[in-house]
């Protein structure tokens, strides 16, 4: 199932229906080139704060509240999209307000069936805790994608192994990861979180990301990072574990993803992190000890 990660340019559009345009053309250039499924990056739903005026653009927590009017708008145009270009569509994240000025950072799923699902991001990075409004999710979940099982980890979360471990055990081979990042550090953080999981997992992790700079916005100013997709650095895929990865300021990367080809390559592989995940839960592994001088 050949899969798009979007290496998304952050710009400013004038109205929700500049907004709409600009995803038409990104997910029928990625329909026109095969793909089943795009994703798209995270705070995606923060470039809409571009259309409200200055004294609400600058202030995260103003734009957090701006732009839930276009909540249902933002559900009506995936689900379209998903509808008329036949393909899933992980709408990078919306900052959705759950109640009591309180936020989740929401990874929207729109299937070419009309199913609407999600995946809240679980774990908090220093920024988010410092807004004071932004909450983690409670869920974890995999999905279905026409026979294709997938879990989506938000950015951060893939730096954590036991949830993107939990969403394997319960089938999920492909992990689809909307991210945004602002520094060199944050993007390598990010990019070995994905290379770790598919390495941990024998899976296949798919990264997109913002680019460019947005001086007008708290959250989305300077961008950084590549888009790509990943894979098990063993024998039948690349050493590096890059399948593809995108290589200009902007555009789509693919991959066709083979689950049969992670099941295939076991044989002849040289090491099998999944199979051997257990052996570092024995007993007397889950805890060390001082080992006293002699």
């Amino acid at each position: 199932m050949k899969t798009a990660v979007a290496k998304y340019p952050i710009e400013a559009p004038a109205d929700f229906a500049a907004f709409a345009d600009k995803q038409a053309r990104w997910l029928c250039e990625a329909a026109r080139a095969g793909a089943r499924i795009a994703v798209l990056p995270e705070y995606l739903s923060l470039e809409l704060g571009a259309m409200f005026d200055a004294r609400v653009r600058d202030d995260l927590h103003a734009s957090l509240a701006a732009i839930q009017r276009h909540r249902a708008d933002w559900i009506a145009l995936f689900s379209g999209l998903a509808r008329d270009t036949g393909v899933h569509v992980v709408a990078g994240t919306f900052l959705l307000d759950v109640g009591e000025g309180r936020y989740r950072n929401r990874a929207d799923l729109f299937s070419p069936d009309g199913r609407h699902r999600w995946q809240d991001k679980l774990q908090l990075t220093g920024f988010e805790k410092k807004t004071g409004v932004i909450e983690g999710g409670d869920a974890l979940k995999v999905f279905d994608l026409d026979g294709l099982r997938a879990g989506i980890s938000i950015c951060y979360d893939i730096e954590f192994p036991l949830p993107v471990r939990a969403q394997y055990a319960a089938g999920a081979r492909l992990l689809l990861v909307p991210s945004c990042t602002d520094t060199p550090a944050g993007a390598t953080r990010v990019r070995v979180g994905c290379l770790a999981r598919a390495l941990e997992n024998r899976c296949f992790v798919a990264q997109a990301v913002t680019a460019g700079e947005a001086a007008w916005s708290p959250a989305l100013d300077i961008n950084t990072g590549e888009a790509a997709l990943y894979a098990p650095m063993d024998a039948g895929f690349p050493a590096d574990g890059i399948v593809s990865v995108t290589d200009a300021p902007s555009g789509w990367a693919y991959a066709d993803i083979d689950v049969g080809m992670l099941t295939d390559s076991r044989a002849g592989a040289q090491v099998a992190n999944d199979r051997d995940w257990p052996g570092q839960l024995a007993p007397n592994l889950l805890r060390a000890k001082l080992d006293p001088a002699l």
